[in-house]
């Protein structure tokens, strides 16, 4: 949501153009609603599967316009779940004895809001806020940037891999702000018209937004893709944190290298050295000492926990839990956590359990010859259509759209996915190609922090990110097919 829009809630203020597109959208939804099943062309299409399609449609429609905040289109979605195909909806939308078709389990709508994955992310956010409570972040900042030196092209890449690594377990948003504060006193130092402070400013977007496919709570859309393998009621791969990290961190750096060797040759330093002068310091006592070992325990246990018999969700509640009966974080640190990306997640979960809770994903498996479809094919339309919307509207939105939709032609494809290495190339090549999505100030939160800074034209993150972005996809699903291929996901 931009600050003008924020502005405009805030004031009372109705946007003309927002309001018209929520207008059309509702009146879409309610055609779609009310159409006589036959339009569809899916046999035995329920009155509850055709409801489930006109709420897919609303969410589409209001993702994509912005009518209202993207996690507001969420609640939108489990709310209208809730009281139109739910067993705990109006009885006069039930039918007789469930005459129109299999509603869903309005205990299960509502727990898509404490999903694992849900828990997942919440430790993530606890551990972000605690480490920079602590000055954690800063002491790992000013450790990890000392040995690149004070060549300037070192301290890019330097600038590159940790706000890479941070991106992996902190959101991106904050890394990109705190790596941000961290080079304003860089730029005082470097030649006012010099290319040097755009390579800088551009390492910060481009390294968030890389790092963090590196696990699955680096970005939304990798949640969205870890927790439809891991369904124990679907595909239930089994994929555990580390597998993942063993997999995209080895990418991750590989295309930290390939910006770093774009950032150089667009934007050249013309000034070979630069003095690093990190600000801020970490505290120093016992909250400290505990936030560092319970950090450490943690990102250990993600890694091997599969090895100790428990998965990665269960390891969330750690630093939860000791944060808070130590004290380390308080009842007002919890309102600093993004309520709204966790809401887009839990909308996106919901989507996905009405396709199919209420066997719509079936019926369109049956109707749809998604078998005499070409996989690359699939693939390589799904990657480009996630990495264009992805550019305009939210990449939690887009992923939230588009995973539920593909796990259905997934499954309807059978074997013919091997020839790409299977369900986990299709499902995480669209994190990847979300990820990717970085042309356009925005196209992220970490694109629009850099491009606030003034220090950079929107036609340098364009043509960057561009590159970075097309390489990433091509890289990305190459290094994936290999992997599915050889049975690791």
């Amino acid at each position: 949501m931009t600050k003008e829009t924020e502005q405009n809630v805030v004031t009372g203020h109705l946007d003309k153009k927002k309001l018209i597109w929520f207008l059309i959208t509702a009146l879409v939804t309610l055609i779609i609603w009310n159409l006589p099943s036959a339009c569809f062309g899916i046999a035995g299409l329920t009155v509850v599967q055709q409801r489930v399609i006109a709420i897919f449609v609303m969410a589409v429609m209001l993702w994509i316009t912005e009518a209202i905040p993207a996690w507001a289109t969420s609640i939108a979605i489990i709310f209208v779940l809730l009281f139109c195909v739910s067993d705990s909806s109006f009885n006069f939308l039930q039918g007789n004895e469930g005459q129109y078709g299999q509603l869903l389990d309005s205990v299960g709508i509502m727990a898509c809001f404490a999903d694992p994955t849900i828990i997942l992310f919440l430790g993530g956010f606890i551990l972000a806020i605690a480490a920079t409570k602590s000055g954690l972040d800063v002491w790992m900042a000013k450790t990890l940037i000392k040995p690149f030196g004070k060549k300037s092209e070192n301290v890019l890449l330097g600038f590159l891999l940790i706000t890479g690594v941070f991106s992996m377990f902190i959101s991106n948003t904050a890394t990109a702000a705190m790596m941000l504060t961290f080079l304003t006193p860089v730029f005082k130092a470097l030649p006012a018209n010099g290319k040097g402070r755009i390579a800088l400013t551009m390492s910060i977007p481009i390294g968030a937004n890389l790092g963090g496919m590196g696990t699955p709570i680096g970005t939304p859309p990798n949640a969205f893709a870890y927790k439809v393998l891991n369904d124990p009621a679907g595909l239930n791969m089994q994929i555990s944190f580390g597998q993942w990290m063993l997999i995209m961190v080895p990418l991750v750096i590989v295309l930290l290298f390939i910006a770093w060797v774009v950032l150089k040759k667009f934007f050249p330093f013309t000034q070979k050295t630069i003095e690093l002068n990190i600000q801020g310091d970490m505290s120093h006592n016992w909250r400290t000492a505990v936030v560092g070992i319970t950090f450490a325990v943690t990102i250990l246990l993600w890694i091997m926990g599969k090895y100790v018999g428990v998965n990665s969700n269960t390891v969330a509640m750690l630093p939860i839990a000791i944060f808070a009966i130590t004290g380390v974080i308080t009842a007002k640190d919890l309102q600093k956590i993004d309520w709204g990306v966790i809401w887009m997640v839990a909308g996106g979960f919901a989507l996905g359990l009405a396709l199919n809770g209420t066997g719509l994903a079936k019926v369109a498996i049956q109707a749809i010859p998604f078998g005499d479809w070409s996989p690359i094919v699939i693939l390589i339309i799904a990657g480009l259509v996630c990495y264009f919307l992805s550019n305009f509207i939210s990449n939690t939105a887009t992923a939230a759209l588009m995973i539920p939709i593909l796990t259905v032609v997934c499954e309807g494809m059978g074997d013919k996915l091997s020839v790409i290495g299977g369900t986990s190339t299709m499902l995480i090549g669209i994190a990847v190609a979300a990820s990717a999505a970085m042309t356009l100030p925005i196209s992220t939160p970490p694109n629009a922090i850099a491009y606030s800074t003034g220090l950079i034209d929107q036609k340098d993150m364009a043509k960057t990110g561009i590159i970075v972005g097309f390489l990433t996809l091509i890289i990305g699903f190459a290094l994936l097919i290999v992997v599915g291929k050889a049975g690791i996901f």
